[in-house]
């Protein structure tokens, strides 16, 4: 499907009030197509779910929809990913973020939002209460990014369930900052900060926050630290935790005196907004 496509499905879905969920992934719809679908929004009040991923839909076509997005009354889960939105796109979805009370998950996942999205997103996190799960996987948000997002992840009115932060290159100072925040959130359950180049000092940051955190039900930390330490590592956080299910990659692995102390765990990545 191409963008006059999506223009037809558009005008369709501006009276029809049954459809609640619409899939036009891979379709390459571009911005035009996104606006169509976004003034189709606007007066469209059954859509839940919309899924654009792949659409290359640019920032002006995330800018038009996340104009919709702000009173949109019904729309709870919408998927992004691989549309190219960059920092404007995210900026402009932020800014619906603190308007939404609809929107539970988002997917964002793949978009080189930077630390400039990431930043505006975690303003929007401070004030949205209704949003679940976020998937900001591979947007090369940086340590800067994830201290933004730490810091909204302290908000005690944040609703955040499940965040994916894999593939962005915080290193060792965001995952630090993030562990900070987990030691003070009671709502985050899920989190996957898989590939991002964190070693020692971020490590043993996430350690100690998993320690105390009491509501955290799984965090994903594969291709990081080094097996050797990590084990070890993974052996302290046990005899304080024993409920978190730690995805590290490391069960194949034994060190002297060291064995994994629990079982190979499901090393699927969440992916809970596809969100």
């Amino acid at each position: 499907m191409c963008a006059d496509g999506a223009k037809v499905l558009a005008e369709a879905l501006k009276s029809n009030t049954k459809l609640t969920s619409i899939n036009l992934s891979n379709n390459k719809i571009g911005d035009d197509g996104a606006k169509a679908l976004a003034e189709a929004l606007k007066n469209n009040a059954s859509l839940q779910t919309i899924d654009l991923s792949g659409c290359d839909i640019g920032p002006e076509g995330a800018q038009a929809l996340a104009e919709a997005l702000k009173n949109h009354p019904s729309l709870k889960e919408i998927h992004l990913s691989r549309s190219n939105i960059g920092p404007k796109g995210a900026t402009a979805l932020a800014e619906a973020l603190k308007a939404n009370t609809s929107l539970q998950n988002i997917d964002l996942n793949h978009n080189n939002i930077g630390p400039e999205g990431a930043k505006a997103l975690a303003e929007a996190l401070q004030i949205n209460t209704s949003l679940q799960t976020i998937d900001l996987n591979d947007n090369n948000i940086g340590p800067e990014g994830a201290k933004a997002l730490a810091k909204a992840l302290k908000e005690e009115k944040t609703s955040l369930e499940s965040i994916v932060l894999s593939n962005n290159q915080i290193g060792d100072a965001g995952a630090t900052a993030l562990a900070e925040a987990l030691k003070v959130n009671t709502s985050l359950q899920n989190i996957d900060l898989s590939s991002n180049r964190i070693e020692g000092d971020g490590a043993t940051a996430l350690a100690e926050a998993l320690k105390v955190n009491t509501s955290l039900l799984e965090i994903n930390i594969r291709l990081n630290i080094r097996p050797k330490e990590g084990i070890a590592l993974v052996n302290e956080i046990k005899q304080k935790n024993q409920t978190i299910n730690l995805i590290t990659g490391f069960d194949s692995y034994t060190t002297e005196g060291a064995t994994p102390p629990f079982p190979r765990p499901n090393i699927e990545q969440i992916d809970s907004i596809s969100l």
